[in-house]
């Protein structure tokens, strides 16, 4: 929610009208005082989001009615929980949601979504009427009652046929030939850049779809946000091969997985420039969560447990948003069984500190 972010995402092209992120920012004031303010877009369409309303969309088609544009309270591209209602204080955070409906009314949007909210971003929008959505993403934390010292001691705790995997994973990515380097803020120069923007591009054409952020976009954030980089780089003979991006917040000691992308496939290598580089990384410099990015429960086998992120939404149609809750409802409950049966299937050995967070 950094000005520097989503300025850098707006002026590169990458979130702004032409690609159906319409930038319309809310802001509430008091006698020149600011008392709360979010980043709104007008949406023409569902991409870059990471929380699916397809379904929805499509159900409005099918009734000769119109989806978008829809309103969108987040971060564009990034699937991290936090404050999306910036307030001073709760009656701020209320004002915004209820500024939030009558902008919608006004603008006649079909529904406002707010995305990876923070706990009191949820309770405001449940307590103005928003359903609320959950979803999963894997994560791990640092053991507050036995913190994990290393590498080698977090692969103790894990159990037995889980930790040859991940052994026997990043034995195949040394044996043929792949060597990592870490770079850090400005350590990351012009030319890493380009190989890491010529990395993230190629994987999202192999999947068949286009980049959503610009060279510009990196090239901003890199200006701008330089303390908050750090750049895997794989090698092979010499030769850059793959890399990873993680984001980095050294004050309050989390890392995010973000991107990651190879110009030639070599088994294993994605486990190793996406999860295990960068697990042996936060260990060793002290951090104390890594999220690994949206969806991906095979990021369970490699120490990353499930954890329930929130998202509100406010249907302008009475007829639409009932049924829209009572769905809601029954994804809630069916997630909650998941995530337990998930819970059941930990990879760490059981017993007090033998677990991740």
């Amino acid at each position: 929610m950094r000005h520097e972010y989503l300025s850098a995402l707006e002026l590169s092209g990458s979130a702004e009208a032409g690609t159906g992120w319409a930038p319309r920012p809310l802001t509430i004031e008091a006698d020149g005082r600011l008392l709360a303010a979010c980043a709104l877009y007008l949406k023409s369409h569902s991409y870059g989001e990471y929380v699916f309303d397809w379904a929805w969309a499509d159900a409005y088609r099918r009734h000769g009615l119109r989806y978008y544009p829809k309103g969108l309270v987040a971060s564009p591209f990034t699937p991290v929980q936090g404050s999306r209602l910036l307030a001073r204080d709760p009656a701020a955070r209320s004002a915004l949601a209820q500024a939030l409906r009558r902008v919608a009314a006004l603008a006649g949007l079909s529904s406002l979504h707010m995305l990876f909210g923070d706990d009191a971003d949820v309770s405001a929008l449940h307590a103005d009427g928003w359903a609320l959505r959950s979803g999963v993403q894997f994560h791990w934390s640092q053991d507050e009652d036995r913190p994990v010292v290393d590498w080698s001691d977090l692969l103790q705790r894990m159990q037995r046929d889980k930790r040859k995997k991940i052994q026997q994973e990043r034995r195949r990515v040394a044996e043929a030939g792949i060597e990592f380097q870490a770079l850090e803020g400005r350590a990351i120069g012009e030319a890493d850049w380009d190989f890491f923007h010529r990395c993230y591009t190629a994987t999202y054409h192999a999947h068949g779809s286009d980049p959503y952020l610009t060279r510009d976009f990196f090239r901003r954030v890199a200006e701008d946000l330089s303390p908050h980089w750090l750049l895997f780089v794989a090698r092979r003979g010499g030769v850059r091969v793959a890399c990873s991006l993680i984001a980095i917040d050294r004050a309050r000691a989390w890392a995010w997985g973000r991107y990651w992308g190879a110009l030639e496939y070599v088994p294993c290598l994605h486990f190793e420039a996406c999860y295990y580089q960068p697990l042996q990384w936060c260990l060793a410099e002290g951090i104390r969560r890594f999220e690994g990015g949206a969806q991906g429960e095979h990021k369970m086998a490699r120490g990353l447990m499930p954890v329930t992120m929130r998202s509100a939404h406010w249907i302008a149609d009475a007829r639409f948003r009932e049924a829209i809750e009572d769905a809601v409802d029954r994804e809630t409950a069916g997630l909650v069984e998941y995530v337990d049966e998930l819970r059941e299937r930990s990879p760490f050995r059981s017993g007090p500190g033998t677990g991740a967070g």
